[in-house]
């Protein structure tokens, strides 16, 4: 292999690893206004990095159904398709037997898109992507 080669190879495999991330659907920007919405409006019941409250989420609590997840991945918000995670926002937990308030007169459609894209961005690649085929499945 000659010294012209190697660079070519790194260039390969660069180009390789760069394909294989996939393109999210919200920006860097809303990301930034996400965080401060999250931190406002639902950092109190599911944690800072939206994280939650420990790790036992699903455990009952006495009036609740269960403790807010967390929205970091390692819950159960990936197996929602947008639409449900847009729903779930305006109009609150109450339709799913739960307590989470509804924000649909206080905040607007880009904010609460903002609040997903907040905690989406703590997905990792192979979460994020099958959240993409549910919400393909569901359109």
């Amino acid at each position: 292999m000659g010294c012209r080669t190697i660079p070519g190879l790194f260039m390969a495999l660069w180009l390789l690893t760069a394909c294989t991330e996939q393109e999210r659907w919200y920006t860097d920007a809303q990301v930034t206004a996400g965080k401060a919405l999250f931190q406002t409006n639902c950092m109190s019941c599911h944690g800072v990095a939206a994280a939650g409250l420990g790790d036992d989420w699903e455990q009952k609590l006495p009036g609740f159904p269960a403790k807010p997840p967390a929205l970091n991945g390692s819950a159960h918000a990936w197996h929602h398709p947008m639409k449900v995670l847009l729903y779930t926002i305006e109009n609150g937990g109450a339709d799913i037997g739960g307590k989470m308030p509804a924000f649909g007169d206080s905040l607007t459609q880009d904010e609460k898109l903002a609040i997903i894209a907040y905690f989406q961005s703590f997905w990792d690649e192979e979460t994020y992507s099958i959240w993409q085929e549910v919400d393909a499945q569901n359109q």
